[in-house]
């Protein structure tokens, strides 16, 4: 009797924290959500924080933490309370943060922080300066093994996607460009337009205008399609360099450790907010697409984006610097 009583207790036990657990899960969220914002323009993380506010019950407050390309955000989240709480909007360069940096980093990506979902992916455009001869890929790839070394290939500094765009582009292409740092985004586009640099690999969301307004000429775009903004301009895989079809993104994490059953149900209320029809439009106007996944599909999608970066870096020596 006593040893069935022994047995019985473990159980009870299991049972109670189980339903504890659920009931936890059910009630989520009692109070409101932090949604951790790093080195992105908030337009985005703001268009999520409002609808999923409406759908949550509570508001999600959307908390600005810049710095170090987006270190000191995902350091913030990686170390919070693993409850749900605390979310973290994360982007294709915490992926090249983590095959660059590895130990230097406060935190480990796979190991400290829990996929919720992919957000958005961000279409890349292969652009050159109007007085570039090239008007096809194929052409760039024909001009720069004609003038080794001369093509300048810009780029928003050392780790930063555009900059692993060049160093892929002439691994791929097996061409001699020189990859050239500027202090962001912007600073690299404005390069390319003045004629300083000769191309970059630079997203949709930042490239779009300049390309409509003759600023900038679109040889290829990134992605499985071609882009609704773009519908003339072929994909890279259709120009015959399919080993430059990568793009950056937007996804969301929580804390490592955040009980399933919460990742689960924001999950599902973003996935329902990324598939609302004005949450699109926006997004397209933003040269956005609406993505959504699983989180175990959000993290076999970073899985693979670290095995590319891992051997551009393995293949080409680049680092950070």
């Amino acid at each position: 009797m006593t040893s069935l009583f022994r047995l019985a207790v473990p159980a009870f036990i299991a049972v109670g924290v189980l339903s504890a657990g659920t009931t936890s899960a059910q009630s989520y969220p009692t109070k409101p959500i932090r949604f951790i914002v790093g080195a992105s323009p908030d337009l985005l993380p703001r268009l999520i924080a409002q609808k999923l506010s409406n759908n949550l019950g509570q508001q999600v407050v959307v908390d600005q933490r810049p710095g170090a390309g987006g270190i000191i955000a995902a350091e913030t989240v990686a170390k919070a309370a693993p409850d749900g709480y605390t979310l973290l909007l994360t982007t294709g360069a915490y992926v090249i943060h983590a095959v660059t940096l590895q130990s230097k980093l406060p935190y480990n990506l796979e190991r400290d922080l829990a996929p919720v979902t992919l957000l958005t992916v961000l279409p890349v455009i292969v652009a050159v300066n109007p007085s570039v001869p090239a008007k096809s890929l194929e052409e760039l790839i024909q001009l720069a093994r004609a003038k080794p070394g001369q093509l300048n290939c810009a780029h928003a500094g050392p780790s930063t996607t555009s900059h692993f765009g060049c160093e892929l582009f002439k691994l791929s292409a097996k061409i001699d460009i020189v990859a050239v740092p500027f202090k962001s985004a912007a600073a690299a586009l404005l390069s390319v337009m003045s004629g300083e640099a000769q191309l970059e690999f630079t997203v949709m969301q930042g490239g779009l205008p300049y390309v409509k307004s003759d600023k900038l000429r679109a040889l290829a775009v990134t992605g499985a399609r071609r882009s609704t903004q773009l519908p003339e301009v072929p994909t890279v895989t259709e120009a015959g360099l399919p080993g430059v079809d990568y793009s950056s993104w937007n996804g969301v994490h929580v804390t490592a450790g955040t009980p399933q059953a919460i990742i689960a149900k924001l999950n599902t209320e973003i996935v329902r907010v990324l598939k609302q029809p004005d949450v699109q439009e926006r997004m397209l106007s933003l040269g956005l697409e609406a993505a959504g996944n699983t989180p175990a599909e959000f993290a076999a999608f970073v899985k693979s984006d670290i095995a590319r970066w891992e051997k551009v870096v393995r293949e080409t020596g680049v680092r950070a610097e």
